[in-house]
């Protein structure tokens, strides 16, 4: 397996000590970027939130400052992700403030109209079945509800040229790579309403939002 392939594979679904490295790096990589988008969002104190594909738990523990008063849900389809997310985010945990389960975002193993927020970081490339992946997160949200979902990797950004060049790879591997032009299609074909695409293109990121009708 080339060494592309193998960093993607570690990014799709950590395992093992590369697995460990590699959540270690979103942690710090991702910081900058989740700001960003989370900055577009309206969170309040008391939200339940669900950050689907959470990973090293950064971006838990970020949403847990966000709403002191909540309650946080982390979920991803890595058992490796889940115990650093747990690791990260330990003493919220032991509080009751966080939840952090194993489970796939096309089955989420919440009850319907549960949250006020799902937000998605760096992980939507990987999901089955974009649309039926993304209704799935609208069948989990509140009525009035948003699902925020956060990219560095986009069709037509600042960095297209070099993405270009791992088409073959993504193709193989199935990573799923969108325009903002496709993104607003995403939220639309899921149905959601009130859709915003921003772009940074400076910064090569990109955030959908989109809200569940009441």
């Amino acid at each position: 397996m080339s060494l592309v392939k193998i960093l993607l594979s570690q990014c799709s679904k950590p395992s093992g000590w590369h697995g460990r490295i590699t959540l270690r790096n979103m942690n710090r990589g991702h910081a900058a970027l989740t700001a960003w988008g989370l900055g577009h969002a309206s969170v309040q104190t008391r939200d339940t939130i669900l950050d689907v594909g959470c990973g090293g738990g950064a971006t838990v523990a970020r949403l847990t400052a966000l709403a002191p008063e909540g309650k946080i849900y982390g979920i991803d389809y890595s058992a490796e992700s889940v115990a650093a997310s747990s690791r990260e985010n330990q003493a919220r945990v032991a509080l009751g403030q966080v939840e952090i389960v194993l489970g796939s975002v096309s089955h989420l193993p919440f009850p319907d109209r549960m949250f006020d927020l799902v937000t998605a970081v760096e992980t939507h490339y990987f999901w089955p079945d974009l649309i039926a992946d993304t209704r799935e997160i609208l069948r989990v949200l509140k009525p009035g509800g948003t699902f925020v979902l956060i990219a560095e990797a986009y069709k037509g950004g600042k960095y297209d040229e070099r993405l270009k060049k791992l088409d073959k790879v993504r193709t193989e591997m199935k990573f799923a790579l969108l325009s903002t032009s496709e993104f607003r299609d995403l939220f639309s074909n899921a149905g959601y309403s009130d859709i915003q695409i921003i772009e940074d293109y400076e910064r090569g990121w990109v955030c959908g939002i989109g809200k569940k009708d009441m």
